[in-house]
């Protein structure tokens, strides 16, 4: 497992309430276990310039922000966080996990925000050093199950309301249509069920 996972880059992602972060934390954990030395992050964040494009970005001060200013922001933070974070260690042979990536721009701004996923890969592939990672697993949950864990005050991405997060989750539904690295859990069930069926994919899956 080792061998096989030194260097390589995988993303976990979904609607709001699906679990990514806490799904992320635990495959950090079990990787470390199993001797693979690992990199974790999340996106937007975990650079000086990531962290203040967050706060911009969740504030509900700012409900005037346009989709397309979202997408923008979105990809700075995250140029910078492969020039200040993944980039090194991808280059070390770690193998890097990582809350949200591209997937969620297609999802949220390219589909729900109506911009269109096209356009939100080409923006990608002249901005990033790298589009894709290895592997990107998408934690489907409905609605009614993400709202019920999301119990706390909303940040301005998610209380974009029913019919925005629907949309944000067909979309994710369809990437993964389009795409073959990307895979879709089924995020509704137990804690420990998810992240059994997320070591199993990361364990049979062939890297190229």
């Amino acid at each position: 497992m080792r061998d096989k996972l030194q260097g390589k880059f995988i993303v976990l992602d979904g609607p709001d309430g699906c679990g990514k972060s806490t799904q992320a934390k635990l495959l950090a954990r079990w990787l470390d276990g199993q001797g693979v030395r690992t990199s974790s992050f999340r996106d937007p964040g975990d650079t000086a310039i990531g962290e203040k494009i967050r706060e911009i970005l969740l504030s509900p001060e700012h409900d005037a922000m346009s989709t397309r200013t979202e997408l923008l922001l979105y990809m700075a933070a995250r140029a910078q966080l492969w020039a200040e974070k993944i980039a090194p260690a991808l280059r070390d042979s770690h193998c890097v996990v990582l809350d949200r990536w591209l997937s969620s721009t297609c999802a949220y701004q390219g589909y729900a925000g109506g911009f269109g996923m096209d356009k939100v890969i080409k923006i990608a592939t002249d901005c990033l050093d790298r589009v894709w990672p290895d592997l990107t697993i998408i934690l489907d949950v409905d609605l009614e199950t993400a709202s019920q864990r999301l119990n706390r005050q909303l940040d301005r991405m998610e209380a974009k309301g029913d019919g925005y997060h629907q949309r944000v989750r067909e979309g994710f539904l369809e990437l993964a249509e389009k795409r073959k690295d990307v895979v879709v859990v089924d995020a509704t069930r137990d804690l420990d069920i998810i992240h059994k069926r997320v070591v199993q994919l990361i364990s049979e899956v062939s890297f190229r």
